[in-house]
């Protein structure tokens, strides 16, 4: 077996591991606030998210193009025929974001897969070939929607929570309650489909870009066999689930109550689902997070623990330095190895 063959299997087995770990790890965001509201039970929940998750990654392929090509041009990784330098560099990348990915998990931190992947790419890239090697361009677009796409979660969850306080304030309590879990049954699985259709993509575009960084594909189009495979392995990864997450995200940024809810459930299925029909990765953690924030600060400021939120911001904003220095130190020990 040839050198490329091999890192494109091992890379192909990488990018489904770190599909399957997105499930477990992101699970809790899609139905956090419907489980922390008793709406639906944890396993149930589950369940219904890794359907919709499955469902969700088969249905578009855009934001896997956009992380296919989008940071690193797959095309000019490799200076000549037989060079293995690309596929070092996708391997390498999912290697730091699996350990990244593992390690907040085990902690209870809900940081972004979507963070640490695309700083690997870009640290992992930089280490084999310097920082000429990005294509600043579509980086910069990727930062950007990254950037911005917790802030207006932040302004939709705020805005929804406005208008459900409007349209629901002469009913009775508990008919709300009642009202809103049930709700939340479609929220969840609203989330749980609009997940699938933007994280699942991301390792169909690794493994995009592994095939054209070996020479076995010549356009950025996703193969079918991609798309089923990473879609399995999400939904499998999302039947896992991530209970230690689930608690922080449902639990630790406000009490929340079926009306709160629904309101980021919508308003956080609407922002990821936006940045799907423009091809843009963002991160379900964050903008689910965001809208938790903003439905809480439309509710009552001081009933938001703004305390945990710092630590989350903190961990947002230090995870693509560390998952790209990571990836460089692994691209240097596996380029000693192949």
């Amino acid at each position: 077996m040839n050198t490329i063959l091999l890192i494109t299997i091992l890379v192909v087995i990488f990018a489904l591991a770190f599909d399957f770990i997105n499930g477990f790890h992101d699970t809790a965001n899609a139905i956090a606030t419907s489980v922390s509201t008793r709406a639906l039970k944890p396993r149930v929940a589950i369940m219904m998210a890794a359907t919709m998750n499955f469902i969700g990654a088969l249905t578009f392929v855009g934001v896997a193009k956009a992380i296919a090509s989008d940071i690193v041009d797959p095309f000019s990784l490799n200076a000549f025929e037989g060079d293995v330098t690309g596929s070092v560099v996708i391997l390498a990348a999912l290697c730091s974001a699996i350990t990244w990915n593992l390690l907040t998990w085990y902690y209870g931190i809900p940081s972004s897969s979507s963070h640490t992947l695309i700083g690997s790419i870009a640290g992992a890239a930089i280490g084999a070939a310097g920082f000429g090697i990005l294509n600043y361009e579509g980086f910069l677009k990727i930062l950007q929607a990254l950037i911005m796409s917790p802030f207006i979660a932040l302004a939709v969850g705020f805005c929804m929570m406005t208008l459900f306080k409007v349209l629901f304030k002469n009913m009775p309590l508990y008919k709300t309650n009642k009202g809103f879990r049930t709700m939340q049954i479609g929220t969840a699985a609203l989330q749980s489909f609009t997940h699938g259709t933007n994280d699942a993509q991301k390792a169909m575009g690794i493994i995009t870009m592994a095939l054209i960084a070996g020479g076995m594909q010549s356009g950025d189009e996703v193969q079918n066999w991609v798309r089923v495979a990473c879609a399995l392995a999400m939904g499998l990864g999302t039947s896992v689930g991530g209970y230690k997450i689930i608690k922080t995200v449902g639990g630790k940024i406000m009490k929340i109550r079926p009306i709160n809810g629904a309101a980021a459930d919508l308003s956080s299925a609407t922002v990821i689902f936006g940045a799907t029909l423009i091809s843009l990765p963002v991160s379900t953690t964050h903008v689910i997070s965001s809208a938790i924030m903003g439905v809480g600060a439309a509710q009552r400021v001081k009933g938001v623990r703004w305390g945990v939120a710092r630590k989350m911001v903190f961990t947002w904003i230090i995870t693509i330095p560390i998952s790209a220095v990571m990836a460089a130190i692994f691209y240097t020990i596996l380029n000693l190895i192949f």
